[in-house]
């Protein structure tokens, strides 16, 4: 296999449509997921933090999986966020996922309890993976601290490396902080280690960092292929997702895929997340508008 085929590449942490009534618009996911691998994605990343993962069910799962399927994403183009924190679900979950082919599983730790240990962290994921048993494989570990309130050091990944060999593929470092993920890129560079902040992309890329999963992918894919692959900054990108900040980060890729669209269902977002209002959205468009045209956004 060509080095080129090993790397992980880029995946668009794919936005969730809703309809109307709330339900998920199965075939404005798949339509959507079908540009973006179109115009520059590996694969898509299905439940993660941009998708609304941790606000979409069980049963919601299982028809979006079926629709993927349906679509021909799978395999080696699909990867799948979980967004439980019993055991018991997360495994249910993932071995719905496997059925597919997955091309990963992005596993955030168990974020209801906090200030947790690293012993009760590696204790978790232990248990999970020794139910999972011969299914505990291509697990890319999702550290986003500011979100689960749990920390995935480099010591704790070390731990669990070392307790499941070959387990764990990669991790997605969405921390945004640079003095942490760079010494994640030296410990651990001999896995996909993925960043999220599409900021710091290209330097990771060019410290050995194996590509992102990222939300940025859902509006620019060939940009953020270009960067994944190259390690080549793209101040625009860097300067839209620094006006993006000022807004909560979901809400804000749904409003710039609606304006992109011109479909303001796009807009819909599933509490306790809130859509944003018409002049948040303008200024956002403005900026975006100023990326297309290839100037500073």
């Amino acid at each position: 296999m060509s080095e080129v085929t090993k790397r992980f590449g880029l995946s668009v942490a794919l936005a969730t449509p809703f309809l109307s009534d709330g339900s998920i618009d199965h075939a404005g996911l798949t339509a959507h997921a079908e540009r973006c691998l179109k115009h520059g994605c590996d694969s898509v990343t299905v439940f993660g933090t941009t998708g609304e993962g941790a606000s979409i069910g069980h049963r919601e799962r299982e028809t979006v999986l079926d629709a993927m399927a349906g679509a021909g994403i799978r395999d080696g183009r699909l990867v799948v966020g979980i967004s439980s924190t019993s055991v018991e679900d997360v495994v249910t979950d993932v071995r719905s996922a496997q059925a597919l082919g997955s091309r990963g599983i992005l596993l955030p730790p168990p974020f209801y309890f906090k200030n947790v240990s690293d012993d009760g962290v590696v204790a978790w994921y232990s248990a999970v993976f020794r139910e999972l048993g011969e299914q505990a494989r291509d697990i890319i570990l999702y550290n986003i601290p500011q979100l689960t309130g749990v920390e995935l050091s480099i010591d704790l990944i070390s731990r669990l490396r070392a307790a499941f060999p070959g387990t764990v593929t990669g991790v997605k470092d969405s921390c945004c902080d640079w003095s942490r993920t760079e010494p994640l890129l030296a410990a651990h560079r001999d896995i996909a280690v993925l960043v999220g902040d599409e900021r710091d992309l290209a330097a990771a890329v060019r410290l050995g960092g194996e590509g992102a999963i990222c939300g940025m992918a859902n509006l620019y894919p060939a940009e953020m292929r270009a960067i994944a692959w190259t390690g080549t900054d793209d101040g625009r990108i860097r300067e839209l997702v620094d006006l993006m900040n000022d807004y909560p980060v979901v809400p804000a890729i749904k409003a710039l895929l609606a304006h992109q669209s011109g479909n303001a269902d796009w807009l819909r977002v599933r509490a306790p997340l809130e859509e944003l209002d018409g002049s948040e959205t303008a200024r956002l468009g403005q900026g975006a508008d100023q990326l297309a045209s290839g100037r500073a956004a």
